[in-house]
């Protein structure tokens, strides 16, 4: 992430930048509390703001960042398999019951602070 917001601020005269699709999916096949206690997703954010924040505190004119995705969803590739989202949906419930996953409290944590 550093390197990639750096490049283009230099290159480019430090523009306005947002993030607009930054995320990781877990495979389908999961249990939904395996689902629930995405700790690698976890540490793939916080690797990758942590970078970002780098590229930010080095002058990076960065306006904004967008998870992909709150939700799970549909992926063109993998359909519904892919679990994208910060907040578990329940395809097989009638109501697409929602249940917030660890990475959904984490994001909590860090925008409160």
């Amino acid at each position: 992430m550093y390197g990639c917001v750096h490049y283009l601020s230099q290159k480019y005269g430090n523009p306005a930048i947002v993030i607009t699709e930054n995320g990781m999916d877990q495979p389908g096949g999961l249990t939904r509390d395996q689902y629930l206690r995405d700790a690698t997703r976890v540490r793939f954010y916080r690797s990758y703001l942590s970078e970002l924040k780098k590229a930010i505190d080095g002058g990076a004119n960065v306006l904004g960042y967008f998870a992909w995705s709150l939700l799970d969803n549909f992926e063109w590739i993998s359909g519904y398999s892919s679990k994208f989202g910060i907040v578990y949906v329940d395809f097989n419930s009638p109501t697409l019951d929602r249940h917030p996953k660890a990475s959904a409290y984490w994001f909590r944590d860090l925008l409160q602070h």
